[in-house]
């Protein structure tokens, strides 16, 4: 009763109750910038978090970077192309959404890359990558870009691929059209990654988990 309240308070005092809705995705440019930075960082530190990869399934797959990290070999479902995201973020249930999502090409392609060496199919730290994406787009000048933009990016892409709400719903997890509708900023129609030359790189790129191999 008292948050219904407050909620007619801060309406009558003119605050605005909704959170603002971010419309903000990396373009091809940008994203060559940070790749060629990444993989800048790779061949000086080969052990190091491989950024390429982890921008990219993020993109292909629209998850994110906490559920990137938490995803284990055991959760891949290789002849079913999906994968199952526990703890999935929902306002109304922090623990135990645990959600199979289906996996584009491009991102079950990434995943396959990937070595066997650890439970995890992407070892790192959620926060480091978070970091390190910072750091590059500080060092570029890139303004206003997160890391989440990935996920905003790979949801609209496949909108602008045609493909229909329950398909896009099946990648990205989300359960209705209110929640999805956020993400959806379309810059026109097809796949504005068909022929990516980044995607071969991403994949030839060789995975070093160094320290993290012995965890």
């Amino acid at each position: 009763h008292a948050m219904g309240d407050a909620r007619k308070v801060l309406r009558k005092l003119g605050y605005n109750m909704r959170s603002r809705e971010r419309d903000r995705r990396p373009t091809l440019d940008e994203l060559d910038m940070l790749l060629t930075h990444f993989q800048g960082i790779l061949a000086y530190r080969p052990s190091s978090i491989n950024m390429l990869k982890m921008t990219a399934f993020a993109l292909f797959s629209t998850r994110r970077q906490e559920e990137i990290t938490r995803i284990k070999w055991a959760d891949l479902d290789e002849a079913g192309n999906r994968v199952l995201v526990r703890d999935m973020k929902n306002p109304g249930q922090k623990l135990g959404n645990d959600v199979w999502c289906h996996l584009p090409p491009e991102a079950m392609a990434i995943i396959q890359t990937m070595p066997k060496a650890v439970e995890e199919i992407f070892p790192y730290n959620a926060e480091s990558i978070s970091a390190s994406w910072t750091r590059a787009c500080k060092f570029l000048g890139i303004e206003d870009l997160h890391f989440h933009d990935l996920r905003h990016d790979g949801v609209s892409r496949l909108f602008e691929m045609d493909w229909d709400i329950p398909r896009v719903a099946s990648v990205s997890g989300h359960r209705d059209w209110n929640s999805m509708r956020r993400y959806t900023h379309l810059r026109g129609r097809g796949d504005a990654y068909a022929g990516w030359p980044w995607l071969e790189v991403v994949l030839k790129a060789p995975v070093i988990l160094g320290a993290r191999a012995t965890k």
